[in-house]
């Protein structure tokens, strides 16, 4: 089996001056740096006194996942004969929070848009997800469900 690895610096930059001393003293901000790449500047989510300038990690995980099934359904297409000429994913993720402060994720649902080079593509474009879903690195690693809706349309021929 082969292993890959991911190394980064997350650093938090939100001390205002007395570190944790209370739970309103200080931000929640922090810095993600990976070598060779902009830094992500990140923090909580505003509903737990974040900053909503900065990426968060509720964000960042639903981002991962859109992306993830993206790549891997931008390789399905061209292995098999399906030419994508515009791709967008309006992700959305739904999290609970429990009563002692903790939470989890419950569901995120991918709404792809695809356009494709001809309408004979439309049926296909459309089954590739659920086998881009099965190959996504993300979806596979997290415990709840993965959704969704694609919606495929051929790209207008415009005619001189």
């Amino acid at each position: 089996m082969k292993h890959h690895y991911y190394k980064l610096i997350t650093t938090w930059v939100g001390n205002r001056g007395t570190g944790t001393s209370d739970y309103k003293s200080y931000h929640r901000n922090h810095d993600i740096a990976i070598p060779g790449k902009p830094v992500l500047t990140c923090s909580s989510d505003p509903s737990f006194r974040g900053d909503t300038s900065r990426q968060n990690p509720e964000e960042l995980l639903v981002a991962a996942i859109s992306g993830c099934h993206m790549l891997w359904y931008l390789h399905l297409c061209s292995a098999n004969g399906v030419v994508v000429t515009d791709y967008s994913d309006e992700a959305t993720g739904t999290m609970e929070e429990n009563k002692d402060g903790s939470g989890q994720f419950v569901e995120v649902t991918l709404n792809p848009k695809v356009t494709v080079q001809d309408k004979s593509m439309i049926d296909k474009a459309n089954a590739l997800h659920h086998e881009a879903n099965k190959m996504c690195f993300i979806a596979r690693s997290v415990k709840f469900p993965v959704h969704h809706k694609p919606a495929a349309i051929a790209a207008a021929i415009i005619k001189a």
